[in-house]
């Protein structure tokens, strides 16, 4: 393994949402980015809370309600959302689901 890079060759087998709660594994760290899959099982649901960098948030299977500061819209297979630090969001699995968070620090 070559330590230059990092490779995945599918993250949605990194993160198989459990039938009930959510799952949440880092799967790259540095000192720039953080990289963070979630897998949710339906119904599961992070409560409105805020992240003290920017993030991007890839939705990579299921259908989620993902709410950004005072809209609600529906995410599902490829929805890209970028968040500025300090911006209140949830999200609500629908379906299972598994996203790839990415917090980017300075």
């Amino acid at each position: 393994m070559n330590a230059a890079y990092t490779f995945t060759a599918d993250l949605l087998t990194e993160a198989e949402p459990p039938e009930d709660g959510i799952l949440s594994r880092t799967i790259y760290n540095d000192e720039r980015v953080k990289a963070v899959l979630f897998g949710f099982g339906a119904g599961q649901e992070l409560s409105e809370h805020t992240s003290s960098m920017p993030a991007v948030l890839q939705f990579l299977s299921g259908e989620t309600t993902l709410a950004l500061g005072d809209d609600t819209m529906e995410a599902r297979p490829g929805t890209f959302a970028h968040m500025p630090a300090g911006l209140r969001h949830a999200i609500r699995a629908r379906t299972p689901t598994v996203m790839l968070l990415l917090l980017l620090k300075g």
